[in-house]
Formats: C-alpha cells, structure tokens, sequence
C-alpha cells in the first residue's frame, strides 16, 4: 500500500482544489460505469423469457460478451498514451452507454451476443481509463482513496441495479429504460470532463513513487530479474503482474455469480417477484459499496493480503450457507457476503499493478484488466452450462470455489498496511 507521507508526524498537506474536483470527477465517472450497465441485469430474466433462450445459451451469450473486452483491453495502453486517461474514459463511457440501449434491444441470440460485446468492449476501455486517472489523483492526495472510487462503482451499480428492478416491476419498456439511461449518463459523463487532471498521465510519478505490491522479498521463490521482457516487463514483473490478474479472475467470477445469475437464481428457486428477484444483484452491490467506502481504513491497518483473505473466508462461508440452506433470505446474505468479500480486490490490483517497479507506464493496470476480463468470459457459460445439468442451485458452488482462488494468489498483495 501507499506510505507517501514524507515523515509520521508530518501534517498532510491541504488537498488543492482543482485535485479534489478531479476526485469527485474520478468518483462520478465510476459511478456512471456501474449504474449504466447494472440497470439492465434486473431486466435479464425478460431478456431470456423473450428471446427464449436456455440458461446454457444464456450463459453463452454473457460470456462471449467479455471478448469485446479482451480484444479492447489490448489497446488500452496505447489509447491512453495518444489521448490522455481522461479523455478515455469520458468518450468511451459515453460509447459504452450507447452499447447498452442495444442490449435492451436484443432480439435474438446473436443480437444479444454482439451487443454485449461491444459493451464490455467500450467498459473494458473505460475501466481501465478511469482507474489510471484515478491512480494520478490518489498520488496528489498521498493517500489511499482508490478504494472509495470502487465504493462509487459499487453506488452506481446498487443504484442501477434498484432503478432496473423498479422498471422490470412497473413494466417500463425496455427501450425506454435504455434510452434514459442515455441521456442521463451520457450527458453527466461530458459534464465531468472540464474537472479532470491536464497534463500527462505520468505527471504524479515525478512526485510519489511507491510500490503498493509486495516486493521480491515478500514473496517466496522470487528471484533476480531476468534478461528476457515481455511486453517492456522482465519475468518477475510479468509473474507478479499475472498473479495479480488472477485475483481478479477470481473476484470477477464472483462478481459475475450475482450480476448474471443472482436475478435467475432467485426466479428459479424461490418463484420471486422481478423486484426481489433483482434484490440478489442489490444485495451484492450493496455490501461491496460498504466495503469500499470503509475499505481504505481496513486497508490502512491490516494491509492488502490481509483484507483479501479475510474476504474470501467470509464470501465462502456466506455463500455455503445460502446454498446448504436455501431460503430467499439466506440467499441475500450470502450474495451481500460475497460482495462484501471481494470489496477491496479490483482496487488493490490495480494500484499494485500500476506501481510495481519494472513495469512501463499504463502496461501493468492493462494487463491486469485483461485479466478482470478472463473471468466475466469464462464463467458465465460454464455455470450456465452446470445449472442445466444440475439447477442453478448447485451451479452456484463454483463462488466457494473463486474464493479458494483468491486465497491462493493473495500471498501477491502486499503485507504492508498504507499507513506503515
């Protein structure tokens, strides 16, 4: 983690103004991220219902949508050195608000494969952006904050994810749920521009320059840096890179269980209505905003490895409980737990693969995007796939299994707690 302060006892210095409006400005465009896409999971059981379409192809359709985001995601380090993080991010989100309404208007298989391609295509881009501008605003707070953006995300898809469960109950039409969305974010995406950081991406490293991931010496079996570099990276950044991705694999994967599944879960096992149906997405939002929003402290005091551990114990036990004892219930504390478990892992990634020595500029946070992206691609079928062999019900036990993952690659996250 971060320890940018100059001595212990020295008073941070006041926050310019200029930086603290690029916070909030950082802060809005993740909150438009989540809130665009996640009003539409609520509405993906009429989706379904209207193509017709089983949960395998379901599952399918979802996860060749992560494509578009593997592909996109390779170019995100050169669109960013050309153009700015900032600008990025705004014209891309705006893209990828645009890809939504025609999501909503998918009618058919392929229609609603291409869509969600071009979606998580744009989202891939933006994602990347909007934490690299981030991490420039973070080095002149000299402060952890990367967590309260993603807290922002999480607002934004809590936020969507009530406002797509309120329209699927009143029976909004799905284009004009679509279209508002829109216009709204759309047009507060441009609004936030005039407030972002000038200046190139690289500005703040002249300032700060502090490695958030563990070092070779906190790692066992790492050793000196070989000659052979991959992509500007020498084969202990790209391990420590790659290790890092796979946490978020792992955290996507879970992530995922509740965006495409928990609203499907819901109807499947319960016969829920669409407004609590749409409450298991709500539900996982709703905890991962409360972990981000508090996970700089947590961080601050126990430290990335730590925190993600601790997570990943409390996602597996919530989830075994909701799976072993099926109510609807349990079955919101168990997506509230994973969501919780998982609050503090895209932040803690992205910052340790944006500081790690050896690795060029705007390299490590793609990279480990890219991999963000392994999850939302692999999943999606092989629980759809499970659940019409099985139910959704014991498709389900693969999130005990991601946790299992995240505890495996966690020894990759630092020891060290921010305030160290």
């Amino acid at each position: 983690m971060n320890a940018h302060a100059s001595s212990p006892d020295a008073a941070p210095a006041p926050v310019p103004l200029e930086v603290r409006r690029a916070r909030w400005a950082v802060s809005l465009i993740f909150f438009l991220n989540g809130a665009s896409f996640c009003a539409i999971l609520p509405r993906y059981p009429e989706l379904v219902e209207s193509i017709g379409l089983s949960n395998t192809a379901f599952g399918l359709a979802v996860g060749l949508g992560p494509v578009g985001g593997l592909l996109s995601g390779l170019f995100a380090a050169r669109l960013m050195s050309r153009w700015g993080s900032a600008r990025v991010a705004v014209v891309v989100q705006v893209i990828a608000s645009t890809s939504h309404l025609l999501v909503y208007l998918a009618g058919s298989w392929a229609w609603l494969a291409l869509s969600l391609g071009l979606a998580m295509a744009a989202d891939a881009l933006t994602d990347i952006a909007m934490n690299a501008h981030g991490m420039r605003v973070e080095r002149r707070y000299r402060r952890s904050i990367m967590n309260s953006y993603h807290g922002w995300w999480s607002l934004g898809a809590v936020t969507g994810g009530l406002l797509g469960a309120a329209g699927a109950q009143a029976g909004l039409p799905l284009w004009a749920q679509g279209l508002l969305s829109l216009l709204v974010c759309g047009a507060l995406a441009i609004g936030s521009a005039r407030f972002l950081l000038p200046g190139h991406d690289a500005t703040e490293r002249t300032v700060t320059a502090a490695p958030a991931a563990a070092s070779a010496a906190d790692i066992p079996g790492t050793a000196a840096p070989s000659g052979i570099r991959i992509a500007g990276m020498g084969l202990r950044a790209l391990g420590l890179v790659t290790a890092l991705g796979m946490i978020l694999v792992f955290a996507g994967s879970t992530e995922d269980a509740g965006s495409t599944w928990g609203a499907l879960f819901m109807r499947s096992t319960f016969d829920a209505a669409p407004f609590l149906a749409g409450l298991a997405f709500v539900a996982l939002q709703g905890a991962q905003t409360v972990g981000r929003f508090t996970g700089d402290a947590v961080v601050d005091r126990l430290g990335d490895r730590t925190t993600a551990r601790l997570g990943a114990l409390v996602g597996m036990a919530g989830m075994s409980l909701a799976l072993l004892v099926p109510t609807p219930a349990t079955a919101l504390l168990g997506f509230a737990a994973v969501g919780w478990g998982v609050a503090t892992l895209f932040p803690a990634a992205f910052r340790a693969a944006d500081e790690l020595p050896g690795v060029p500029h705007g390299v490590g946070i793609t990279v480990v995007g890219w991999f963000a992206r392994l999850g939302f691609f692999v999943t999606p079928p092989v629980v759809g796939a499970l659940a019409d062999a099985l139910t959704l019900r014991y498709a389900l036990w693969m999130v005990p299994m991601y946790a299992l993952g995240i505890l495996l690659f966690s020894g990759v996250l630092s020891t060290r707690p921010a305030k160290a």
